[in-house]
Protein backbone atom coordinates (compact mmCIF):
# COMPACT_ATOMS: atom_id res chain seq x y z
CA UNK A 1 0.00 0.00 0.00
CA UNK A 2 1.33 3.41 -0.98
CA UNK A 3 1.01 6.35 1.42
CA UNK A 4 2.46 9.82 1.65
CA UNK A 5 4.24 11.15 4.73
CA UNK A 6 4.11 14.76 5.82
CA UNK A 7 5.30 16.57 8.93
CA UNK A 8 5.44 20.20 10.04
CA UNK A 9 8.87 19.42 11.56
CA UNK A 10 10.43 19.62 8.08
CA UNK A 11 9.91 22.24 5.38
CA UNK A 12 6.84 21.74 3.22
CA UNK A 13 7.18 20.76 -0.40
CA UNK A 14 7.90 23.70 -2.71
CA UNK A 15 6.39 21.95 -5.70
CA UNK A 16 4.16 19.07 -6.76
CA UNK A 17 5.77 16.33 -4.65
CA UNK A 18 5.50 14.72 -1.21
CA UNK A 19 8.03 14.95 1.60
CA UNK A 20 8.13 11.15 1.46
CA UNK A 21 6.29 8.16 0.05
CA UNK A 22 6.01 4.86 1.90
CA UNK A 23 5.38 1.61 0.08
CA UNK A 24 5.52 -1.61 2.06
CA UNK A 25 8.42 -1.33 4.49
CA UNK A 26 10.34 1.23 2.44
CA UNK A 27 10.29 4.99 2.67
CA UNK A 28 11.49 7.23 -0.15
CA UNK A 29 12.31 10.68 1.23
CA UNK A 30 12.42 13.54 -1.28
CA UNK A 31 15.55 15.65 -1.45
CA UNK A 32 15.67 17.88 1.59
CA UNK A 33 16.96 21.41 1.26
CA UNK A 34 18.59 22.99 4.31
CA UNK A 35 15.58 25.13 5.15
CA UNK A 36 14.67 25.45 8.83
CA UNK A 37 10.96 24.56 9.09
CA UNK A 38 10.25 27.16 11.78
CA UNK A 39 11.93 30.15 10.19
CA UNK A 40 12.19 29.25 6.47
CA UNK A 41 15.80 30.43 6.73
CA UNK A 42 18.77 28.64 5.21
CA UNK A 43 22.21 28.62 6.88
CA UNK A 44 25.19 29.85 4.88
CA UNK A 45 27.93 27.22 5.19
CA UNK A 46 27.94 23.76 3.64
CA UNK A 47 28.44 22.22 7.09
CA UNK A 48 25.43 24.04 8.55
CA UNK A 49 23.35 23.28 5.45
CA UNK A 50 24.24 19.58 5.68
CA UNK A 51 23.18 19.54 9.33
CA UNK A 52 19.83 21.21 8.55
CA UNK A 53 19.14 18.93 5.58
CA UNK A 54 19.80 15.88 7.77
CA UNK A 55 17.63 17.28 10.57
CA UNK A 56 14.82 17.63 8.02
CA UNK A 57 15.39 14.05 6.83
CA UNK A 58 15.39 12.87 10.45
CA UNK A 59 12.04 14.58 11.14
CA UNK A 60 10.42 12.93 8.12
CA UNK A 61 11.82 9.52 9.06
CA UNK A 62 10.45 9.89 12.58
CA UNK A 63 7.02 10.92 11.22
CA UNK A 64 7.00 7.65 9.27
CA UNK A 65 8.08 5.51 12.25
CA UNK A 66 11.69 5.11 11.17
CA UNK A 67 15.04 6.69 12.03
CA UNK A 68 18.49 7.38 10.64
CA UNK A 69 19.71 3.90 11.61
CA UNK A 70 17.20 2.44 9.14
CA UNK A 71 18.53 4.45 6.16
CA UNK A 72 19.79 2.12 3.44
CA UNK A 73 20.73 4.64 0.71
CA UNK A 74 21.44 8.36 0.52
CA UNK A 75 22.08 10.70 -2.36
CA UNK A 76 23.87 13.95 -1.62
CA UNK A 77 23.70 16.73 -4.18
CA UNK A 78 26.44 19.34 -3.84
CA UNK A 79 26.68 22.63 -5.67
CA UNK A 80 30.47 22.35 -5.46
CA UNK A 81 32.35 19.04 -5.02
CA UNK A 82 35.18 21.02 -3.40
CA UNK A 83 32.92 21.20 -0.31
CA UNK A 84 32.69 17.41 -0.03
CA UNK A 85 34.97 17.21 3.03
CA UNK A 86 32.90 19.76 4.98
CA UNK A 87 29.68 17.95 4.09
CA UNK A 88 31.18 14.55 4.89
CA UNK A 89 32.35 15.59 8.36
CA UNK A 90 28.81 16.52 9.38
CA UNK A 91 27.21 13.63 7.47
CA UNK A 92 29.25 10.97 9.26
CA UNK A 93 28.21 12.33 12.67
CA UNK A 94 24.57 11.42 11.90
CA UNK A 95 25.28 7.73 11.31
CA UNK A 96 26.90 5.42 13.85
CA UNK A 97 29.38 3.30 11.92
CA UNK A 98 26.82 1.23 10.01
CA UNK A 99 26.77 3.66 7.12
CA UNK A 100 24.15 3.49 4.37
CA UNK A 101 25.08 3.19 0.71
CA UNK A 102 25.67 6.66 -0.71
CA UNK A 103 26.11 8.62 -3.89
CA UNK A 104 27.44 12.17 -3.89
CA UNK A 105 27.20 14.25 -7.03
CA UNK A 106 27.97 17.79 -8.05
CA UNK A 107 25.08 19.59 -9.70
CA UNK A 108 24.90 22.82 -11.67
CA UNK A 109 22.41 24.29 -9.24
CA UNK A 110 19.89 23.50 -6.52
CA UNK A 111 16.52 25.09 -5.66
CA UNK A 112 16.76 28.30 -3.67
CA UNK A 113 20.49 28.37 -4.50
CA UNK A 114 21.19 25.83 -1.74
CA UNK A 115 24.68 24.35 -1.44
CA UNK A 116 23.46 20.85 -0.52
CA UNK A 117 20.36 18.68 -0.81
CA UNK A 118 19.99 15.16 0.61
CA UNK A 119 17.51 12.40 -0.24
CA UNK A 120 17.24 8.98 1.40
CA UNK A 121 15.66 5.57 1.14
CA UNK A 122 14.93 3.95 4.50
CA UNK A 123 13.42 0.81 5.98
CA UNK A 124 10.33 1.18 8.16
CA UNK A 125 9.94 -1.64 10.71
CA UNK A 126 6.67 -3.60 10.69
CA UNK A 127 5.42 -2.11 13.96
CA UNK A 128 4.94 1.24 12.21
Amino acid sequence: MLSTISTNNAPGAIGPYSQAVKIGNFLFVSGQLPIHPGTNEMPESVAQQTKQSLENVKAILEAAGSDLQQVVKTTVFLQDMNTFAQMNEVYQSYFSGNYPARSAVEVAGLPKDALVEIEVIAYVPDNN
